[in-house]
């Protein structure tokens, strides 16, 4: 059994079918101080097709030379997952993605008063532009998914006029955007089970992390019925980033039974080299892909390191992480005895308390953890002449 998280949700389950949108490409890409160019990128999609990503954002054209390159490399990569392209609700952006060859693409407009006052258009233009935009796309032959950005601050009135405008237009999918990441998860839960009933279209959920609820908005929005989950790997974004589609799919199988395409054991991999790429950290704590998930310094939990279901809610191996014992601080006699056995060191059972003392006071003078070649040492000095 991969997960050891009990019975407490067990009346919470649901079924659903959800497909993952990666947007790393693109709005992953806006994070601050990040510039992928364009081998990078292909390579990038090359790991997340394999990861079992079913739609790749290749890319917005119009950005520059460097993302078109892209965008023409990952479209003839050969990839199991459809390549999309990224438009704004203009004719020239449209036919960007015409002189690419790109078969599918979400076409964007602001629709919220604050965005649209900010860009001195009113909603009567902005429907305009929709209705234009969209038609233009699939008049060519191209599968269009209308995102109504910042959708949850707009008028619930003009929202719904908004994605009207779209369908009627010939948008197969709509998306329902949290940019701003405001929505609650019960809200954005509300807004897209609306939005299915109304237009009967697959609905997508774009979601950000402003409130650290991303994960939970969209698996909410997952049991509102929605059937496609944008985000990036390691939620990269701007701000507070973006849903990180790893742990949406964590949560969907380990808490509602709800299984999909991503491929848990590969993400690791595919987070630390996308971190390589973009030269950015993460906390260690973050779930799932995090280096301290599996990493055990405190004496209390070393006692039960031989027991997993103890101390972890899923196994390592369903993530690709390996399991160890650091030493410092708040290391107990259970770790030096656990860390003695995994280095193959001869330390006698009455001498590893005083081993212990002098991995402490080393951890508490220097503020750091022991490594194992300073405790290697620090045995050897233990040891009797």
């Amino acid at each position: 059994m991969s997960f050891w998280t009990g019975s407490i949700n067990d009346a919470h389950g649901f079924e659903a079918e959800v497909g993952f949108y990666d947007t790393t490409l693109r709005d992953g890409e806006q994070t601050v101080g990040v510039v992928l160019d364009a081998e990078q990128k292909l390579e990038i999609a090359r790991a997340l097709d394999e990861l079992g990503i079913e739609r790749i954002e290749a890319g917005f054209p119009r950005v520059s030379a460097e993302d078109r390159r892209a965008i023409e490399l990952i479209r003839d990569a050969g990839l199991r997952a459809e390549v999309w392209g990224f438009a704004r609700a203009v004719q020239a952006d449209v036919e960007a993605l015409l002189e690419l060859g790109l078969a599918s693409s979400v076409i964007e407009s602001p629709i919220s008063d604050l965005k649209l006052e900010a860009l001195g258009v009113s909603r009567e233009q902005m429907l305009e532009r929709i209705q234009a935009a969209v038609s233009f796309a699939v008049e060519r032959g191209v599968a269009v998914a209308y995102f109504g950005v910042d959708g949850t601050r707009a008028d619930a009135g003009f929202f719904d006029a908004a994605y009207d405008a779209a369908v009627e237009a010939g948008a197969r999918e709509v998306v329902v955007v949290d940019t701003l990441g405001v929505a609650a998860p019960e809200a954005a839960a509300e807004l897209v089970g609306r939005t299915g009933e109304r237009l009967r279209v697959p609905v997508h959920f774009h979601g950000h992390n402003d409130f650290g609820l991303a994960t939970a908005a969209a698996v909410a929005a997952v049991r509102a019925g929605a059937t496609w989950i944008h985000g990036t790997i390691n939620g990269m974004g701007e701000r507070a980033g973006n849903a990180s589609l790893a742990e949406v799919a964590l949560a969907l199988r380990g808490l509602y039974g709800i299984e999909t395409q991503l491929r848990l054991e590969l993400v690791r991999e595919v987070s630390a080299r996308v971190r390589e790429l973009s030269g950015y950290e993460l906390e260690p704590w973050k779930p799932l892909v995090g280096e301290n998930l599996f990493t055990r310094e405190s004496g209390a939990v070393a006692s039960q390191f031989h027991d997993p279901p103890a101390i972890e809610p899923y196994s390592s191996d369903l993530v690709g992480a390996s399991r160890g014992i650091v030493l410092g601080k708040k290391s107990g006699l259970d770790s030096i005895r656990i860390k003695v056995e995994e280095l193959g060191l001869d330390v006698a059972e009455d001498e590893q308390s005083r081993l212990l003392e002098r991995v402490k006071e080393l951890g508490a003078r220097e503020r750091r953890l022991v490594s194992d070649e300073e405790f290697a040492a620090l045995a050897a000095g233990v040891r009797p002449a």
